[in-house]
């Protein structure tokens, strides 16, 4: 009798779990301006010794659980400084004290924490022989659902046990910058993707140098609004201001830990939510290395495909992906070109698996049907599970499908290498499905991964658990490969 695939693959005992007491600083500041006003009012009215025992209260209770909180509350009393009276000389103490008043905790990873992807870490120096540093990255989710990007980093020793690096008590969300520089020409071809060129549009973008700024948009948007010979499109306005906004930089502290940092929806486009990030370490073809991430972010209304952008996980680009062919979930990058060109795993219809090329890393406008659902477990759904891995037999991908009672699976294939549309092997088996232990959780009866890497011939994966907890399994690829059928 055959060996089940499911008898050769190992379920290690680490568990990453969500943890409430996780939290980042966030504004909170009311919609209704003259609240805001009112708020301010009943601090500037205490008296100054009042109000230093109550800030000394506010210090000491949540110094411990942030750095830096005084600047921190310092920077949201200036957001709300138009709205006192300029002529009321605030002492330092007011001022942070009033900042406190606008700000709030929130638990990044209080829901849930879940869809891992793995990837080498940068920095590979000072191991010992046969052991990878790696840099995960996780979907957490807090109250009201609203998902962010986490990070944990560890070691993969040579037999293929995972140790998990301590974290902190703390955690640092980034400073948003928007890009020093757009590309004109790249600009215009996203707003022409967008079905936006017309007569105002091209009014903006012809006051634009090739090199220009947010500030620099900005003051062609106000003067070409402002022109009363010209009847400006407000839409058009309102889509040139939103595709800026979609595209901008996050810095993060250099001293900060790697899992200190959090990638919290910032711009409108993401407010309710960054989901699913697959990342994947992309060689060039100069042999310069860059970590990509697909991510979609979800205004609770409407998707916006994205890629993250980063060499040191220290700075992040974020950009838009145009084109008809990334209007649905799902990406996943493959990790350099092939003969010549970018190409992409990523859904169209929500039920089968397609590839896609491209000449230009923000523009994906055809995709191409690869795999259809086969066996009963993937009857309802299929899609990948992060980045293709290259091995010299062909491209290894991870899968899911979603068979009865909405329970998902986690299946492989094999891509051919020059050809990856050409599907060459594949496992008709699952290769995880949830066990008893597993499938209790947020959304039950799922098995699910973002992206996984082989280390000493041993494919390596991080899967979550019904949406709520991350583990990790590994299986050696010889023996997944002898498990897989030829197509």
């Amino acid at each position: 009798m055959a060996t089940s695939v499911r008898q050769l693959i190992k379920r290690r005992k680490n568990r990453l779990h969500r943890d409430t007491s996780r939290v980042i600083k966030r504004t909170h500041i009311p919609t209704n301006f003259s609240r805001i006003k009112r708020i301010a009012d009943r601090v500037l009215v205490l008296q100054e010794s009042h109000a230093a025992d109550l800030l000394q209260e506010v210090l000491a209770s949540f110094s411990s659980r942030h750095k830096n909180i005084e600047l921190s509350l310092a920077e949201n009393f200036k957001k709300v400084c138009d709205y006192i009276d300029p002529a009321i000389d605030i002492s330092y103490t007011k001022q942070i004290l009033i900042g406190a008043y606008f700000t709030m905790e929130y638990s990044v990873e209080s829901a849930a924490l879940f869809n891992p992807s793995i990837v080498p870490h940068p920095n590979q120096s000072s191991l010992e022989s046969g052991e990878l540093r790696f840099i995960m990255s996780l979907r957490a989710t807090g109250e009201g659902h609203i998902s962010s990007i986490v990070f944990r980093t560890g070691l993969i020793e040579e037999d293929g046990a995972v140790a998990f690096d301590n974290i902190t008590d703390f955690l640092q969300t980034p400073k948003m910058i928007h890009d020093p520089y757009y590309m004109r020409d790249l600009f215009q071809m996203k707003l022409q993707d967008m079905g936006v060129w017309d007569d105002t549009s091209i009014k903006i973008i012809e006051r634009l140098p090739d090199v220009f700024t947010f500030n620099d948009l900005t003051e062609s948007i106000l003067q070409v609004h402002q022109d009363t010979e010209f009847e400006s499109n407000e839409k058009t306005l309102v889509k040139i201001k939103w595709l800026a906004n979609s595209n901008y930089k996050i810095r993060f502290d250099a001293k900060s830990k790697i899992s200190e940092r959090v990638i919290f929806p910032v711009s409108e486009n993401e407010s309710r939510g960054i989901e699913d990030a697959r990342f994947v370490r992309f060689s060039d073809d100069n042999g310069e290395i860059t970590y990509y991430a697909t991510y979609t972010a979800y205004n609770g209304y409407n998707i916006l495909p994205q890629l993250i952008e980063t060499k040191d996980f220290l700075t992040f680009n974020i950009i838009t992906l145009n084109g008809a062919a990334v209007q649905n979930k799902g990406m996943a990058l493959f990790p350099r070109k092939i003969k010549g060109k970018y190409v992409m795993l990523g859904r169209q219809d929500g039920e089968n698996n397609y590839i896609l090329y491209s000449d230009h890393l923000h523009f994906w406008q055809e995709a191409i049907l690869i795999q259809e659902p086969l066996e009963p477990w993937e009857f309802i759904q299929i899609g990948n599970c992060g980045s293709p891995i290259e091995i010299s037999e062909g491209w290894l991908v991870l899968t899911h499908g979603v068979g009865a009672m909405r329970q998902y699976f986690m299946g492989a294939l094999l891509l051919d290498l020059n050809d990856p549309s050409k599907v060459i092997a594949r496992l008709n088996e699952p290769l995880l499905s949830p066990t008893e232990e597993e499938r209790e959780g947020y959304v039950p009866n799922v098995i699910y991964s973002c992206g996984a890497l082989i280390h000493n011939n041993r494919l390596v994966i991080p899967y979550a658990m019904s949406d709520i907890t991350s583990g990790i399994a590994t299986i050696k690829v010889d023996d997944l490969l002898k498990c897989m059928d030829r197509v």
